[in-house]
């Protein structure tokens, strides 16, 4: 069976308890965050992605003595390519995978 409408439907004045209404906006509030953090889970997905990428490519250079320029925040320090894997580990390991600006250091700030 098949519902069909014919013509405009028109709109009745629904009675919403408060109960319900509280029940709407907890819905509609949990739907947001977890949409939020859907996004925040694929953005720390490919920063982990691009930390692996670059460790890799770190191993397959063949000159030790080349220094590797490596960002912190807005500024690029070099590094010898031991103490430039030791901090992309690092950053790969950080417990709160902070958004980074940037690169993979972008978490740390000098205090002045």
């Amino acid at each position: 069976m098949a519902a069909t409408v014919k013509g405009p439907v028109a709109v009745e004045d629904v009675n919403v308890t408060f109960e319900d209404q509280q029940k709407i906006n907890k819905f509609a509030r949990n739907t947001s965050r977890m949409t939020e953090l859907k996004g925040e889970i694929e953005a720390k997905k490919k920063s982990l992605q691009n930390l692996q990428d670059a460790s890799d490519d770190l191993m397959m250079l063949d000159d030790d003595a080349l220094m590797i320029p490596y960002q912190i925040g807005d500024v690029f320090v070099s590094h010898t390519q031991e103490e430039t894997q030791e901090m992309l580990e690092a950053a790969k390991d950080f417990p709160r995978f902070k958004e980074r600006r940037v690169g993979p250091a972008a978490w740390w700030r000098p205090r002045l």
